[in-house]
């Protein structure tokens, strides 16, 4: 049931990031947007760990602030995987990466306190 709720939160983060984010679009319907929330999460699950690696010096050098670039990054390299998914740029990237993070967070704390009830 949790790996149902994690595809659930991750297409419910990608929708609000597209209202929220100029420069990010989704095109599509609600099974392709779950189809894309679990895409997210096998990205997250398998790419984000060997990118993170890869970047730890700068992460240290830069006191964490690379770690903003880098979720931007990986939103937009994910993109070209999502079906009907676009985002233009590193810009919109970085901060759709932040509104994602926050939803999911939220979404986290609601789900959290549901089960603990």
């Amino acid at each position: 049931m949790g790996i149902l709720i994690g595809i659930v939160c991750n297409a419910v983060a990608l929708y609000v990031t597209t209202l929220v984010v100029p420069g990010i679009a989704f095109t599509g319907s609600l099974p392709m947007l779950l189809l894309a929330g679990l895409i997210l999460g096998l990205f997250n699950l398998i790419v984000r760990p060997i990118a993170m690696l890869l970047a730890l010096p700068l992460l240290i050098i830069t006191l964490g602030l690379f770690y903003f670039v880098m979720n931007g990054l990986l939103l937009w390299l994910a993109a070209a995987f999502l079906p009907g998914y676009s985002v233009n740029g590193l810009v919109p990237g970085i901060v759709g990466a932040l509104v994602m993070t926050v939803t999911n967070w939220i979404l986290g704390i609601l789900f959290k306190k549901k089960k603990e009830d």
